[in-house]
C-alpha cells in the first residue's frame, strides 16, 4: 500500500464518503409557506440516499432574526419555527440514519445574533457578568478601537450609545463576535456541541472557523498593496491584509479541545469536524489539522480560486497532495460550490459542468457536493426588488449577492418546480427551465447531469482506487488533464478535456476499459496511446 492509499477497512466513513450540502430554506417546502423546512428534507431523504452520497450537511436551522439567513443565531439549541421543531430534527436524524446517511450540522462559533440572550445581557451594562463574553472596547480618537473592516462593508465595530463602548463584528452589526478567550464562552459553546451530540448528529461544519482566533492586542491590519487575495472581489475589505482579525494561533487550542470532546464521546462513533476557512496558502490551511488532533477536514476552497485550466488545476491538486503528505492525520477535501458561491455551472459553463463533477468526485479526498449541482443547476437571475442577501445589498457593485446560488430546488415540471404549493410564493425565484433543470426531467435521461452524478458516485463507492487510492498526475496541457488513481493492483485513469475542442493525447501503451464518459454513448475500450476526446468530454478508464 502506498503512503497515499488508505485502508478502507479501518478508515473512518468521512475519509471515503461524500458530503451533500442542503440549504434548508431551498430544498423542499412542506407547509406551503414558500420556505423549505426540516419535514421537507425528510420527504426527500430517499432521493438523497438514491443519489449515493454518505452524509447531509444542513446549513443553519436555528432560531434567528435572519439578518444573515440563520448565520445570526439567537438560540443554538433549538429549531426556528420557520423550519419546524426539535422533534422534526430528531425524526430527520432517525430517518437519515435508517437510510445509512450521516447528519452534519452547521456550528456558528464566531458570532451570535445581537438578539441572542447572551448579547442582550452583555450590552445591558458595563458590569453585567456576560459583558466580557463579547469583544467590547473603548474608541480611539473619537472613532473605532482599530481599523478592522467587516466582510459586509464598513468598520468591524459598532458604537453602543447605552454603554459608551464599541463592540466587534467581523460580519453584520447584527452579528456580534464572541470572545473565545473567555473560558465561560468556551464552556457554553462546548455545551452546545454536547447538546447536538445527544441528538445523535454525526459531525459539525464550523462556520468561519479561523475567525475565532483574533490578535489579543487588537492591532491594526496593514494595507494590502497587491489587491484582492480571495477568489472574488470583496469591496473595501480587500484594502487590508487580514493578519490580526483572523487566524491567530490561539484558535488551534480551541480546536484541539473540540476534537478531544468528539473523540472521547462515549458511544465511540466516528464523528467529523469540517472547518470553513478561506486560507489559500496551503500551509496555513493544513495547520488546522494540527498533529492529527484538530479538525478532521478543513475545507479546501482552492478550486474556486485557480483558473479553470488543466495546468492550474493540476498544480493546485499536486500542492494539496504534497501538503497533506507532510503531516499526520491530513486528508484532502475539495469544493466546487456552496451557498456562498456562484454555482459551478455558471462559473465554468453548462458544457463544462459534467467535467467539473467528474473532477470533484474522482480526486483523492472528501468532496462536498452542493444541492442542485447534480442537475447542472445554474445561477438564477434575481430582480433587484427581490434581492435578499445582505452582502449584495450592503456592498453594492461587486456582484457579491449569494441569492443566485440559493434558489429553490426544482423537483418536477409542475408549478414552482414541486418545491412548494402552487398557491405559495417561493422565498426566491425558481430556475426558468424546470423542463430540463429538474429531477423529474433528468431521472429517465441517460445523458443527463443527474444520471452522470449517480454513475460517478456508484463508481466511487465500487472502486477502491477512487475512494481510497493514491493520486498521480499523468498529463496536463492547455486543454486536457489526466491523472491516475491506484489502490493495490487496481488502476483507474481519469481524463478531462477542459476545452470545447476535440483533443488527442498519449497516455502510454496498452488499452483501457471505459467505465464512464460524460458523453452518453462511448465505445467500451480505448487505446491509451492516441486517446481521443471530444470537446468538453471527461472519461473514467480502468487501465
Amino acid at each position: 500500500m502506498s503512503e497515499q492509499e488508505v485502508d478502507e477497512r479501518v478508515a473512518p466513513w468521512w475519509q471515503h464518503g461524500v458530503v451533500y450540502q442542503i440549504y434548508p430554506r431551498s430544498f423542499q417546502d412542506s407547509n406551503a409557506d414558500g420556505v423549505g423546512d426540516l419535514r421537507g428534507i425528510i420527504r426527500r431523504l430517499d432521493y438523497v440516499s438514491d443519489l449515493g452520497v454518505d452524509a447531509l450537511w444542513l446549513s443553519p436551522f436555528y432560531p434567528s432574526p435572519m439578518a444573515d439567513f440563520g448565520y445570526d443565531v439567537a438560540d443554538y439549541c433549538d429549531v426556528d419555527p420557520m423550519f419546524g421543531t426539535l422533534s422534526d430534527f430528531d425524526e430527520l436524524v432517525t430517518e437519515a440514519h435508517r437510510r445509512g446517511l450521516r447528519v452534519i450540522v452547521d456550528l456558528v462559533p464566531n458570532h451570535t445574533s445581537d438578539r441572542h440572550p447572551w448579547f442582550v445581557e452583555s450590552r445591558s451594562s458595563l458590569d453585567n457578568p456576560k459583558r466580557d463574553w463579547y469583544v467590547w472596547r473603548d474608541g480611539r480618537s473619537g472613532g473605532p478601537p482599530n481599523n478592522w473592516l467587516a466582510n459586509f462593508g464598513g468598520p468591524s465595530w459598532t458604537f453602543d450609545e447605552h454603554t459608551g463602548q464599541w463592540y466587534l463584528h467581523l460580519f453584520l452589526p447584527e452579528q456580534p463576535d464572541l470572545d473565545w478567550r473567555n473560558p465561560s464562552v468556551r464552556a457554553a459553546m462546548f455545551d452546545v456541541v454536547r447538546f447536538w451530540l445527544q441528538h445523535q448528529v454525526d459531525g459539525f461544519r464550523v462556520d468561519v472557523a479561523h475567525a475565532i482566533g483574533k490578535d489579543p492586542e487588537l492591532r491594526d491590519n496593514p494595507p494590502n498593496p497587491k489587491g484582492p487575495r480571495a477568489h472574488k472581489l470583496l469591496g473595501s475589505y480587500d484594502t487590508q491584509l487580514h493578519v490580526h482579525d483572523v487566524n491567530h494561533p490561539f484558535a488551534h487550542e480551541v480546536y484541539r479541545e473540540f476534537r478531544a470532546l468528539l473523540d472521547q464521546w462515549p458511544d465511540g462513533q466516528d464523528r467529523v469536524i469540517i472547518g470553513e476557512m478561506h486560507l489559500y496558502n496551503l500551509e496555513r490551511w493544513a495547520a488546522y489539522f494540527g498533529s492529527g488532533d484538530e479538525m478532521h477536514l478543513p475545507f479546501n476552497f482552492g478550486l474556486l480560486k485557480v483558473q479553470w485550466q488543466p495546468q492550474a488545476v493540476a498544480a493546485h491538486v499536486e500542492g494539496v497532495e504534497r501538503t497533506t503528505a507532510a503531516g499526520p492525520g491530513r486528508w484532502p477535501t475539495y469544493v466546487l460550490g456552496n451557498h456562498d458561491e456562484h454555482r459551478v455551472a455558471s462559473r465554468v459553463g453548462a458544457a463544462q459542468a459534467p467535467v467539473a463533477m467528474m473532477l470533484l468526485l474522482t480526486l483523492r479526498g472528501t468532496p462536498c457536493l452542493y444541492y442542485g449541482d447534480e442537475l447542472g443547476h445554474p445561477d438564477v437571475d434575481i430582480p433587484p426588488e427581490l434581492e435578499q442577501d445582505p452582502w449584495g445589498l450592503r456592498v453594492p457593485g461587486f456582484g457579491l449577492s449569494r441569492d443566485p446560488a440559493r434558489t429553490p430546488m426544482p423537483w418536477d415540471r409542475g408549478p414552482h418546480g414541486g418545491f412548494t404549493d402552487a398557491a405559495a410564493t417561493p422565498w426566491l425565484p425558481m430556475v426558468d427551465d424546470p423542463g430540463t433543470i429538474s429531477v423529474q426531467a433528468q431521472e429517465p435521461d441517460p445523458g443527463s447531469m443527474l444520471t452522470l452524478t449517480r454513475q460517478l458516485l456508484v463508481l466511487r463507492r465500487a472502486h477502491p482506487a477512487l475512494h481510497s487510492g493514491s493520486y498521480r498526475t499523468l498529463h496536463a496541457d492547455d486543454a486536457v488533464l489526466a491523472y491516475e488513481r491506484a489502490a493495490g493492483a487496481e488502476r483507474v485513469v481519469v481524463v478531462l478535456n477542459l476545452s470545447g475542442v476535440s483533443r488527442r493525447i498519449d497516455l502510454g501503451a496498452g488499452g483501457a476499459a471505459v467505465l464512464l464518459s460524460t458523453r452518453a454513448k462511448r465505445i467500451d475500450q480505448v487505446t491509451l496511446a492516441g486517446l481521443e476526446l471530444d470537446g468538453n468530454e471527461g472519461m473514467v478508464l480502468l487501465a
